[in-house]
């Protein structure tokens, strides 16, 4: 053996050529000769499984519902989906018509909104004007009442022209 003067632990000595071969040939025969077997992985039962109560089973065929809120869900968003498809392409019209700034453009893109916007005055006035026809209060009181009325007020001024005033009634 050969000492290493580093960490002074001994070295091996090298192989000559055909001890090296010897010696991987021996270490490959090994190899060979020590493959695994292949092993079985599963195992199935055969014992049937219990039967519980005293019904004879039922063949249940596989017809699988869609529930009426999912299809009711699919065809809503079939809905939207399309209703949002008319509106992207009126907002596409819309916006050629930005793209040619002219009287009649203009006029294409507000008159339409205008209109709108009165249909929806219109039709906001009208309900309260039914709704004030309708909203008659009356109070009806028995005996005798005392009305007290003590106001109090509190006023904290604060800097920059602000202030917090309290009222107690």
């Amino acid at each position: 053996m050969i000492e290493n003067p580093a960490n002074s632990r001994p070295l091996i000595d090298p192989l000559s050529e055909s001890e090296a071969a010897a010696e991987a040939r021996r270490i490959i025969e090994g190899l060979a000769q020590s493959e695994p077997v292949a092993k079985v992985t599963k195992f199935v039962d055969p014992t049937p499984n219990p039967a519980y109560g005293t019904a004879a089973p039922v063949h249940q065929d596989d017809r699988r519902i869609v529930p009426a809120w999912a299809a009711g869900v699919a065809v809503a968003s079939i809905g939207v989906g399309a209703g949002i498809t008319g509106i992207g392409c009126g907002v596409w019209l819309a916006c050629q018509g930005f793209a040619a700034v002219t009287l009649t453009s203009v006029l294409f893109v507000t008159l339409p909104i205008a209109a709108v916007a009165t249909v929806v005055v219109a039709v906001g006035s009208a309900i309260r004007g039914v709704k004030a026809t309708n909203n008659e209060t009356h109070h009806h009181y028995d005996g005798a009442t005392v009305h007290q009325k003590n106001t109090n007020v509190a006023d904290h001024p604060r800097w920059f022209g602000r202030s917090n005033t309290t009222v107690n009634n």
